[in-house]
């Protein structure tokens, strides 16, 4: 089953080098494994680090939905049959593909990983519990969770929509149809960078208001104007 890891990149050359180096020595090219970079036009060095290792690069419209689904089609195009979404902030566990691909040629469609926020202040400790604590129950990994699937079930969803924010959360909903979905551990470690930026507790206050409008009927294009990018 080879396994493509798509990568949505917005001027990320501080960090794109390190998770590329990280997320090579997971794949195993022998079984036609690859990384692919969607860039949404980065202003600095983002593109030119990632060109000059083993990895594909294409270019996007900005957005992360947007790029998420070129990055997959592209991947589905050079022959992938499993995909995993991994933002470049974010570091898989050791063994995280075999997992991946493990789960998948067991039966899954998709999933996720449990997720732990680096760093680890106690407000994000205990936000990353609710959190593991809701992928438990409702098996709901979102998209700093590297989600994964089939190629054959994202094709089936029409994949990410093109949405401003929430697209993993309208990509999630989708691929629940499609099957039995797999939270997988150990965690991931995802950046908490826009949490010590925004503070930790407005921005997570803020992220819980963003998912209780969603779900009582707000557009995510009118949702997208309460979300401040914080970088």
């Amino acid at each position: 089953m080879p396994l493509a890891i798509v990568i949505p990149t917005l001027d990320e050359a501080a960090v794109i080098e390190s998770c590329l180096l990280q997320l090579d020595s997971q794949i195993d090219r022998n079984r036609f494994d690859l990384i692919v970079i969607s860039d949404g036009g980065s202003q600095d060095t983002t593109v030119e680090i990632a060109s000059g290792m083993r990895v594909e690069v294409v270019q996007s419209e900005p957005g992360r939905g947007v790029q998420l689904h070129a990055g997959a089609m592209h991947a589905i195009s050079l022959g992938a049959d499993a995909l995993v979404f991994c933002h470049a902030d974010t570091v898989l566990p050791p063994n995280a593909v075999d997992r991946v691909r493990e789960a998948l040629e067991s039966g899954s469609v998709g999933g996720g990983f449990f997720v732990r926020f680096d760093p680890p202040h106690p407000l994000l400790r205990l936000g990353g519990a609710l959190v593991n604590l809701r992928c438990r129950l409702f098996k709901v990994p979102l998209g700093d969770q590297a989600q994964f699937s089939t190629t054959a079930a994202y094709t089936a969803t029409g994949g990410f929509p093109p949405w401003p924010i929430l697209e993993d959360v309208g990509f999630l909903g989708k691929l629940r149809r499609q099957g039995r979905l797999t939270m997988l551990a150990p965690p991931v470690a995802t950046s908490a960078r826009r949490f010590m930026r925004g503070g930790i507790l407005r921005t997570l206050v803020r992220n819980w208001l963003i998912f209780g409008l969603y779900f009582l009927g707000w557009s995510p294009q009118r949702l997208s104007r309460l979300y401040r990018k914080v970088r």
